[in-house]
């Protein structure tokens, strides 16, 4: 299962850096991914030498100096504790980059270190059989991308790293973005063009799985803008009891994400927690636990995290395959229902059917009291081809709405003459996303019958996805 080709890879990546290729079946990838379990996540860059977590995007390349780097170390320990794979934060928020790049950002190309940190560490991990993963940071502080100051020209630095990244590296199984879309940077999707920068990683590498670290902005059941769903324990984001889609879930074994010299004496996740809170549970939700292991300023593992991950290790053992995935519908483009006109059955005052298609899953729209049935109609303003539509319910947000208050629903297509049949069912997932024979439409509605009052639908989705 571990075992590949990766020279081979980076062999085609250099003969195909614009024609689209076709990988292994999404699925197929997602299944892998899952099957791996358990993996290490590797923090370090220019915050390792400063005792913070992010970089201050004013220091000099060269305060970015490990004295005894040591990938192999980092690589025998993800081993040591059962790991199968590992991802390095490649490039962080302040946008210094762990590999000379060519694009003259700041990168350890600078410093008198000079040693290409990327290329060590996956070495480091094939060299044992494990995966390897990449963290790129779209956010970057030292280059200035940041919400309403994104140009084109910072759009392809974006592009060029990354392919610097996925040709000059081999096989690349997983790439997580961060800083993209999240209410910290608020760099949109927009602003950096999602469904540009995925086409352009799956023309490099097309069998590489993106994962946006996007929890905070949309529903758990759904993979909007993610091949992998992702929930940072840190924050706070909690896999559902009942989550299938193929999920990651990140945690720091130290206090934070990157290393502190307080570290050295600092407490570990005990061993119970990681294996027994987290691991095996995530485990039985197609969720694969990466486990944050900074290291040092000298760039090894200090010997308390070795310790640790090595009774980890006695503690847990790979058990195999996880239980088989379902297809899930990836979302990559825009929602073409956003901000679009809308009309509704009925609506309470203060209520309105704008609330169903604000971009906001935090908000809702719900018929007037005492009614039990209703429908959502969107004007597209023009014929418009799609071929998959959503719908979100906000269950679990309330005490009193832990389950569905939908018995059943229909979405419809008008044809110029009479509404038409799309899909529907009966009682839906918190997160439904229907993928349908492609169709054009101007208008288009949400018909539901409800079990109880008040049903609430916090989003409707139209996208046009490609393939």
């Amino acid at each position: 299962m571990l075992a590949r080709n990766h020279t081979a890879v980076a062999d085609q990546n250099e003969a195909h850096r614009v024609t689209p290729r076709r990988g292994r079946s999404l699925l197929d990838l997602q299944q892998q991914f899952v099957d791996l379990r358990f993996g290490m996540f590797v923090h370090f860059n220019m915050a390792t030498f400063q005792d913070r977590e992010w970089g201050d995007p004013t220091a000099p390349a060269d305060l970015f100096h490990p004295t005894a780097l040591d990938t192999d170390q980092w690589a025998a320990t993800a081993r040591s504790a059962g790991m199968t794979w590992g991802c390095l934060t490649t490039r962080h928020h302040d946008g210094f980059c762990l590999w000379p790049t060519k694009t003259k950002a700041a990168s350890v190309g600078q410093t008198s270190h000079s040693t290409d940190v990327v290329l060590a560490y996956v070495n480091s991990f094939r060299k044992l059989g494990l995966r390897v993963g990449l963290y790129y940071s779209i956010l970057s502080l030292r280059d200035d991308i940041r919400h309403f100051n994104i140009t084109a020209a910072k759009v392809k630095l974006i592009k060029d790293q990354l392919t610097e990244l996925l040709t000059g590296y081999g096989e690349v199984d997983l790439l997580i973005t961060d800083g993209w879309d999240a209410p910290w940077s608020r760099i949109t999707y927009e602003e950096i063009p999602f469904q540009e920068i995925y086409e352009h990683i799956k023309n490099l590498q097309p069998d590489c799985l993106l994962c946006d670290l996007n929890a905070s902005q949309y529903p758990s059941g759904g993979l909007y803008y993610s091949d992998v769903k992702a929930f940072e324990q840190n924050a706070g984001q909690k896999v559902p009891e009942d989550s299938d889609v193929p999920a990651l879930s990140c945690v720091t074994l130290t206090d934070g994400w990157f290393w502190k010299q307080r570290d050295a004496d600092g407490d570990l996740k005990a061993v119970t927690t990681v294996v027994d809170e987290w691991l095996e549970p995530l485990n039985r939700r197609h969720c694969n636990l990466i486990l944050n292991a900074p290291p040092t300023r000298e760039g090894r593992l200090a010997p308390n995290v070795v310790s640790r991950l090595e009774e980890i290790g006695k503690a847990w053992k790979h058990s195999g395959p996880m239980a088989k995935l379902r297809e899930h519908v990836v979302i990559t483009t825009r929602n073409l229902a956003t901000g679009k006109p809308i009309r509704a059955s009925s609506y309470p005052d203060t209520v309105g059917p704008d609330e169903a298609n604000d971009g906001d899953f935090g908000s809702s729209w719900y018929p007037n009291e005492g009614q039990t049935s209703g429908w959502l109609e969107l004007d597209l303003r023009k014929p418009e081809s799609f071929n998959v539509v959503s719908v979100v319910e906000p269950v679990g947000r309330w005490d009193d709405y832990q389950q569905s208050r939908i018995r059943s629903y229909r979405f419809e297509r008008w044809d110029g003459a009479r509404w038409v049949t799309l899909k529907g069912g009966e009682t839906p997932a918190p997160t439904t996303v229907l993928r349908i024979p492609r169709v054009s439409a101007q208008r288009v509605r949400l018909l539901l019958e409800a079990s109880k009052e008040k049903p609430h639908i916090a989003e409707i989705g139209v996208y046009d996805e490609p393939g």
